[in-house]
């Protein structure tokens, strides 16, 4: 017995002392752990359903039909000449994956307190996990819209896709880093303040409305479109659409903006999110 108490501790856990604190090194350790966190996220959300992940192609298609009925044909509102079925689908598979990622990454510490309490492992790789779940359904409602896109280019005259393609992994990038940053800076602010879940959903769905999923920004009235680009994610879905559709434009000064917003917002988020765990379970 006392051989053994004098041999070294093969893990020694300490609190974070610097507010910014991203140890990539730690989270390869856990990389089987975020593969399992992973699997959970994509297989246990449509588990008991019976329709399972068709979920994922379903929701984008009502949202296109609702919104291709009541913005398109009922308010008449312009979609640059494209068909309401291509330019809803483009706006609402960009705004999904950063809608979902941003309300499952708020809600991290919360729903896993249970097991923040119990065992040690990098929190982040919560947050890390979500962003490549909802990424998994990202790509299987993508593949919708290509699929969308051949059936139209058959019908009709559509852009051509250009070298521009290069920049939408980079696209993708931003929107992920933007919803991260958000997700652990109000999950952080959840703990203390439990209001703020109440807001989530009904403020992104707000938000959805200063972003151009239903209508062009060339629509929208020249007062208020800088505020319209004062919203990071508006330039990321213009020049989505862009890239794809021909609509839009693809505006680098605005994108710049876009990107210098995700990495200070991410840089903000991983402070707080670093900050909080050390008191986490003090205030749940």
């Amino acid at each position: 017995m006392a051989e053994n108490e004098n041999l070294p501790w093969s893990l020694v856990v300490t609190p974070k002392s610097r507010w910014f604190h991203l140890n990539l090194k730690e989270i390869w350790r856990y990389r089987d752990l975020l593969v399992l966190f992973l699997r959970r996220d994509v297989v246990t959300v449509y588990k008991q359903t019976i329709l399972g992940p068709l979920w994922f192609i379903i929701q984008p298609i009502l949202t296109t039909v609702i919104f291709t009925i009541i913005f398109g044909n009922i308010a008449e509102i312009s979609t640059d000449g494209l068909p309401h079925v291509l330019f809803y689908l483009s706006g609402i598979i960009l705004w999904n994956y950063f809608a979902d990622c941003l309300k499952a990454t708020a809600d991290a510490f919360k729903s896993n307190e249970n097991i923040f309490g119990k065992v040690y492992f990098p929190r982040v790789i919560v947050p890390l996990s979500t962003i490549l779940s909802n990424l998994i359904k990202f790509g299987i409602q993508f593949l919708l819209f290509i699929g969308v896109l051949i059936y139209f280019s058959f019908k009709m005259d559509l852009h051509d896709i250009g070298p521009d393609i290069i920049l939408f992994p980079f696209l993708l990038v931003m929107v992920a880093g933007l919803s991260l940053g958000f997700g652990m800076i109000i999950s952080s602010l959840t703990t203390k303040y439990r209001d703020l879940s109440f807001l989530i959903s009904f403020g992104i769905q707000l938000v959805m409305y200063a972003t151009p999923v239903i209508y062009p920004l060339s629509e929208a009235p020249e007062k208020y479109k800088i505020f319209i680009l004062a919203n990071p994610i508006s330039s990321l879905i213009e020049a989505f659409r862009y890239i794809f559709l021909g609509s839009g434009a693809i505006d680098f000064y605005y994108l710049l903006y876009s990107l210098i917003f995700t990495i200070v917002i991410l840089f903000l988020g991983l402070v707080v999110f670093n900050k909080t765990e050390k008191t986490f379970m003090d205030t749940v």
